[in-house]
């Protein structure tokens, strides 16, 4: 049979025909998330401190809970470092205002510019999305140690400068700062050791490397009754150790308070912003997230994202000023 001559496709034509064919993968390539149908996928969590420790524990039982109410996954991303502001410092570079990622955020985020030179402005880099509690800290040493009270562990560092090791986390960590502080108020001398997160210094703490540790979580420790808690550093006494007294009852004026939020990179959409906030506070009522808390002596401290936004900016210029007083630097 015979076909008939096949005529060239006119220009028109063959853009036309390559159109039509790469119609369907356009149509199938994912769209841009609006605030309307967020999340449409997993959030990721960044948590700045190892995996193991107080932190940890508490965001990992909040996002669980946090995943139910957005009826997405909250994955949660261990990055340790720099005292807790590696990690959030890393998002507001790398990650999209898109709501998908945020990261816990401690004081020390506020702290480290008067410190040492940073790569990113507390004020400038981030959107704060919501508070959610408080570290309660406290001085730690092992139950076979010498030492009952706190004025018998001065009393032996008086005699023995810079012979008692203790641990905190960071360099620049508020344990590090209250402890630098107690120093200069009791004429006494301490050698400290910088870790990444509570579990680190529990291990260092039990394993003898270290006397004392000066930090937030140190509830776990007690509960194995392998070490002793000789005071706590809040407004008031813990309700798990009342026995125990506050620095401020032993004489000492040092009260170390970190609140602890939650924050995504600068330039987030305010409905997703409002989205997370409500999420992540109606999550704070799950059970196993306040058996997590309860477990450090942590409080809620619930902040909206308009009242953590003014505690940041408070925060920075208080941190500024503190520092400057005390001429602290990074070692």
């Amino acid at each position: 049979m015979t076909h008939p001559p096949r005529i060239p496709a006119s220009p028109r034509r063959r853009s036309l025909l390559k159109l039509g064919m790469a119609l369907p993968a356009v149509l199938a390539l994912p769209r841009p998330a609006s605030a309307a149908d967020f999340p449409n996928r997993p959030v990721t969590l960044i948590v700045p401190f190892p995996a193991g420790g107080a932190t940890d524990t508490q965001m990992r039982a909040l996002a669980i809970a946090a995943s139910r109410e957005l009826g997405q996954t909250v994955v949660i991303a261990n990055r340790p470092g720099a005292g807790g502001t590696l990690g959030p410092a890393s998002m507001a570079h790398t990650a999209a205002p898109d709501g998908y990622t945020a990261s816990v955020v401690v004081g020390t985020l506020f702290r480290y510019p008067f410190l040492q030179q940073v790569n990113y402005d507390p004020l400038q880099d981030f959107t704060y999305i919501a508070c959610m509690t408080a570290y309660s800290y406290g001085i730690v040493v092992r139950q076979d140690a010498p030492w009952k009270t706190l004025d018998e562990l001065i009393a032996h560092a008086r005699a023995h400068p810079e012979k008692i090791s203790y641990g905190g986390t960071g360099a620049g960590g508020s344990g590090r700062i209250a402890i630098e502080r107690l120093s200069r108020l009791t004429n006494t001398k301490f050698n400290f050791i910088p870790y990444k997160g509570a579990a680190e210094e529990t291990t260092a703490l039990l394993g003898g490397h270290i006397q004392m540790v000066s930090d937030a979580g140190w509830g776990p420790m007690i509960d194995t009754g392998k070490a002793r808690l000789l005071a706590v550093m809040g407004e008031a006494r813990a309700k798990r150790v009342p026995d125990v007294p506050t620095l401020v009852e032993l004489g000492y004026p040092i009260i170390a308070s970190n609140p602890v939020g939650i924050a995504g990179p600068k330039g987030m959409d305010p409905k997703v912003v409002s989205v997370l906030q409500k999420a992540f506070h109606r999550a704070a009522r799950d059970p196993d997230y306040n058996r997590a808390l309860e477990n450090a002596d942590q409080p809620h401290m619930l902040m909206d994202s308009t009242a953590y936004t003014e505690y940041a900016i408070k925060q920075v210029a208080e941190e500024k000023r503190f520092v400057a007083e005390l001429g602290l630097k990074m070692q």
